[in-house]
């Protein structure tokens, strides 16, 4: 057996049929555009986005039999490093040429963030070079459905959400750098027009890069993630969101609705409306880590 030196995303460990089986996916499997799209939609639709294990006192681990064991063996959900740690070793599992790619979470505003954000470029094997590969954000919680291609301007419209995909704007920018690693922006449309979601550039980053920005993201107190539950649950019809306490529920036409929870309706929320079963001690444990650290910071 040869010596793991870091590369690559160990899709021959993944247990294919249980992802494809919580996926609910019973589609072809040969690596090509219309199977990464179909996958990609099957992924975010069936796994939702959350950050519990930092309530419930636990780090999130990024091993491969770790993840697959939270994401695909229990009835819980993951944020963008786990996402994408299990995506990408499915579609390396069944062919297809993937990078990973590490993003700025910047949801409108203009100061540079942090790169706390994992996306993959994809790349079915048998298309020609000169044509432009794919982005996969399975792991933002809030879409897109499908992958988009990475073309300056490309806008995708999926069952009435609207994405686009566009270059950095100028001086955004360092202008020494290769223009084929500069930076791109994913926008989604909202209400009230676009908004810049986050930015990212052309640099492949690795399984180890997943372990130290993870550790950042559950660790840092500076994180957002660690001072409240956050989850979300993305569809067609409906992108449901738990923000500490408020629930919100927004539709394609960026109609939405909002209400506030008691800190002991959580699980049974979690478990409706976003698939997300807690078990045995983990529901006081998040019941109270609410009641002491977020609703005193409401009132």
């Amino acid at each position: 057996m040869s010596e793991d030196l870091g590369y690559g995303w160990q899709g021959e460990l993944l247990d294919l049929p249980a992802y494809l089986k919580r996926v609910g996916y019973d589609g072809a499997l040969a690596p090509t555009a219309a199977t990464l799209r179909a996958l990609h939609r099957a992924h975010v639709t069936s796994i939702p986005f959350e950050n519990l294990e930092i309530m419930l006192g636990r780090p999130v681990e990024m091993p491969l039999d770790a993840v697959q064991a939270k994401l695909v063996g229990r009835p819980r959900g993951g944020y963008c490093f786990e996402h994408n740690r299990l995506f990408a070793a499915v579609l390396e599992r069944l062919g297809f040429e993937v990078a990973a790619l590490s993003g700025r979470v910047m949801l409108g505003a203009e100061r540079l963030r942090p790169p706390t954000h994992a996306l993959l470029d994809v790349r079915p094997p048998d298309q020609p070079r000169d044509e432009p590969a794919w982005l996969c954000d399975v792991g933002f919680g809030a879409g897109p459905l499908e992958p988009l291609p990475f073309i300056d301007g490309a806008e995708a419209v999926q069952d009435g959400w609207g994405f686009r995909l566009r270059r950095g704007r100028v001086g955004r920018t360092t202008t020494a750098l290769d223009p084929a690693t500069a930076e791109w922006e994913m926008y989604q449309r909202e209400a009230n027009g676009w908004l810049r979601r986050h930015t990212f550039a052309l640099n492949e980053v690795y399984r180890i890069d997943f372990d130290v920005l993870n550790y950042y993201v559950y660790a840092n107190p500076k994180s957002p993630f660690t001072t409240r539950p956050f989850a979300q649950r993305f569809s067609p019809e409906a992108l449901h969101v738990l923000d500490g306490t408020t629930l919100t529920i927004t539709r394609p036409d960026g109609a939405s609705e909002s209400r506030e929870l008691d800190p002991e309706e959580l699980p049974e929320t979690l478990a409706r409306d976003f698939g997300i079963v807690l078990e045995g001690e983990d529901v006081p444990r998040l019941v109270g880590f609410v009641r002491e650290r977020v609703v005193p910071a409401q009132g």
